[in-house]
């Protein structure tokens, strides 16, 4: 894997894509974990003398009413904060003064450029990967390095189209979420897989490449549902991918010993936090009720199983992660995993907002920032990002 340490950077212009794409409300980050993610790189940068221009996306950029929200500047003042030293920000992707301003650049200084998809309101020329957009960007500096892990699995013209054109590397945050993922291509065993989430159709790829990779496969979330409706249960109100059943009964009979579906669930009659829960077997549930949680029967399961896993992956909450009453069982089973030193992968996303909120994100073996990119590393795709590098 080439990195940043194979290139030579002293004194020369080096543009690094980020991942900048924060919550931002009312002009104030609510978490810079992605800022803090890109500082190693930019630091090694700082060490080496390096004249420095950060490019990042920043939300969806589809008509002139969402430039503003999406405005990068706040995070050049976080930034700013992080590094205590002056961020220079330019307002404008391209033009004669963002390259007048670079030209001046002396060692150490910093520049943002303002949101990559301000492109895209004219014919979405950072999200199609514009040849002439790539081929300007790259003409601002002297070398590529990417660590937007992100957006790794796009290929945009402010990664793939740059990286055409510069010599390039990888950024050190990339290289530590590749080399995480490299070790489930060739995984020890057991190797136990978790999935949780909404719907089966955003995982069918997945599970259809670790299935013959994996000794368990541990299904929860709304994804269960479909599984058990598959399989024949009565599962009252609870949600249902149907245009996935005939998927789930062919996983099911082919590899009935290595899914496990939840033994229990908590069921209520509406979809809230307000209304009291009670739990029930699998067998037992109502059709006027909807399960929105595993189980405690279900969660001593998976415990049991990820005991002696020397390696795991876990993608997507186990029940409806947002209500308070329903988040209990997959806090549980992380702290489990932290508990006891059970080699976990959180493969990004909305589970790896779980471990942040329970306070288990720093206590976890690896913990993807790219919810996108890590599904689709686990489905066995190739990435454009990594490829262009490559």
């Amino acid at each position: 894997m080439k990195t940043i340490k194979d290139l030579e950077i002293e004194k020369k212009k080096v543009i690094i894509r980020c991942d900048f794409n924060v919550p931002i409300k009312e002009g104030k980050i609510v978490d810079d974990t992605r800022i803090i993610g890109a500082l190693e790189t930019i630091n090694y940068c700082l060490d080496h003398n390096a004249i420095i221009i950060l490019l990042s996306h920043l939300g969806r950029v589809k008509e002139k009413e969402d430039l503003e929200k999406n405005n990068l500047e706040p995070v050049a003042k976080r930034l700013a904060e992080l590094l205590k030293k002056d961020i220079l920000f330019s307002d404008k992707t391209r033009g004669e003064e963002l390259e007048e301003t670079i030209k001046s650049m002396k060692p150490k200084d910093i520049i943002l450029i303002q949101n990559t998809r301000y492109e895209d309101l004219d014919g979405k020329k950072e999200s199609s990967n514009d040849e002439e957009l790539g081929a300007y960007w790259a003409s601002l500096g002297d070398v590529f390095i990417n660590d937007a892990f992100g957006t790794i699995h796009r290929a945009h013209a402010s990664n793939v189209g740059i990286a055409s054109h510069l010599p390039s590397a990888f950024g050190f945050l990339i290289e530590k979420e590749l080399n995480a993922l490299k070790e489930l291509d060739h995984p020890e065993h057991p190797f136990v897989v978790i999935l949780g989430g909404a719907k089966v159709s955003d995982k069918i790829g997945v599970i259809e490449n670790l299935v013959t990779k994996a000794d368990k496969i541990l299904i929860g979330g709304g994804m269960a549902f479909t599984f058990l409706k598959a399989k024949g249960n009565e599962i009252g109100k609870s949600l249902l991918d149907e245009e996935n059943v005939e998927f789930c009964k062919k996983i099911l009979s082919e590899y009935e010993d290595k899914i496990v579906l939840p033994l229990d669930a908590a069921v209520t009659n509406e979809y809230s936090n307000d209304e009291e829960y009670r739990v029930k077997d699998i067998d037992n549930i109502d059709s006027d009720e909807m399960g929105l949680d595993i189980g405690p029967k279900t969660e001593q399961l998976f415990e049991e199983i990820c005991k002696d896993a020397k390696i795991l992956v876990w993608n997507g909450p186990l029940g409806v992660y947002e209500f308070s009453k329903y988040k209990e069982n997959t806090d549980k089973l992380l702290k489990y995993l932290v508990d006891h030193k059970i080699k976990a992968i959180l493969g990004g996303g909305d589970i790896v907002a779980a471990a942040t909120t329970a306070g288990y994100k720093e206590k976890l073996y690896h913990v993807s920032t790219g919810g996108g990119a890590t599904l689709e590393y686990l489905e066995g795709k190739t990435l454009p990002g990594v490829e262009a590098i490559k």
